[in-house]
């Protein structure tokens, strides 16, 4: 054999080699970007379906499940219709993400979310449910008991401090003057004479507090004195000054507003607002005692709002505002079956 042919054996089995191990290492970085998870956000809303928009209102309670046919996730809607949840699916998968919604009270829905291989468009998805008519009980000729004249009652408690006296206290710090320091604490703020210092506390009390506090050299040799006012700057129930004197006794003043602080508790009143047949009403944050006052088939009656939102003629939710500001809180009941406004 001749050495050209040789060198061309040489070459082609290289080309041969190189080829097969691309081919090799490309495969395999396929399969490990197929293995690979790609995590697909899915957030959206639920609401009611009906043909008037203000009636399309949340609903809490759902669950929401994701599911490619192999992965799922669950979730539930808030107060709010609100929800989110994150599927892990495969990369290069193109399944398609069946998401279900199911609540008793309304009919079953199911929504399609369509992926790419390497990446999903991100969506806001609006789940609007159909409710589940209500079959009243055969044979039955009770008309639905009607729910009026409902008002809203609640304490709204408010702190509130009024001006109850004046402070004043006089104390001394004494010294002797034209005596040197010699590096012996206290010393003057130039360290040359001997000082002496002193400090009076004072406590306003319970639900008590100092305001507007001052403090002043009111005899002796005031110009070789210093006030320390940090312990009174700010006010509050405990305040305290302390003076520094360098030179012959001096007298100081304190004086001070006093303040009381108590709560004050204001009982409000407001009508909801009534779409369908839901109510809605809104709070403000620092609310107690809520409760629903209304006629049921002509008799009036008072029902306490209590944590668990126990009523027996609606089904209520409450949720909080997402304002940074004043976090309202936003109530929702929706009539049970066998009643009506």
């Amino acid at each position: 054999m001749s050495k050209k042919k040789v060198i061309w054996i040489i070459i082609a089995v290289a080309a041969a080699a190189g080829i097969g191990l691309f081919l090799l290492l490309r495969a395999h970085r396929l399969r490990v970007i197929a293995e690979r998870q790609l995590l697909v956000p899915i957030e959206g809303a639920v609401i009611q379906h009906d043909a008037d928009t203000k009636n399309e209102l949340p609903v809490a309670d759902v669950v929401i499940t994701a599911s490619d046919g192999v992965r799922s996730a669950t979730t539930h809607s808030d107060a709010a219709g609100h929800f989110k949840l994150v599927l892990q699916k495969r990369v290069l998968s193109e399944e398609p993400i069946t998401v279900t919604f199911r609540n008793p009270r309304y009919e079953p829905l199911d929504l399609t979310v369509q992926t790419g291989r390497l990446q999903t468009k991100p969506q806001l998805y609006i789940a609007a449910m159909i409710p589940v008519v209500q079959k009243t009980a055969t044979g039955s000729n009770h008309p639905p008991i009607q729910v009026a004249n409902i008002r809203v009652r609640y304490t709204l408690n408010s702190r509130n401090e009024n001006n109850v006296g004046f402070a004043v206290r006089t104390f001394q710090v004494v010294n002797k003057g034209d005596v040197p320091c010699d590096h012996q604490s206290p010393c003057s703020p130039d360290g040359k004479w001997k000082a002496a210092s002193a400090t009076l506390p004072l406590d306003a009390g319970a639900d008590n507090s100092f305001q507007n506090v001052t403090a002043s050299c009111i005899a002796g040799p005031c110009p070789f004195t210093r006030i320390d006012s940090s312990g009174f700057i700010h006010g509050g129930r405990k305040i305290s000054v302390t003076a520094l004197n360098w030179s012959d006794t001096a007298t100081f003043l304190l004086e001070a507003e006093v303040y009381h602080s108590a709560i004050n508790s204001e009982v409000r009143e407001l009508y909801p607002v009534k779409f369908g047949q839901t109510l809605n009403f809104t709070l403000p944050p620092t609310q107690e005692g809520v409760s629903l006052e209304a006629e049921i088939d002509g008799a009036p009656m008072v029902f306490p709002l209590g944590p668990n939102l126990s009523l027996s003629w609606a089904a209520c939710n409450v949720r909080t505002g997402t304002e940074e500001q004043e976090k309202t809180t936003v109530y929702r009941c929706e009539l049970k079956p066998g009643y009506r406004f």
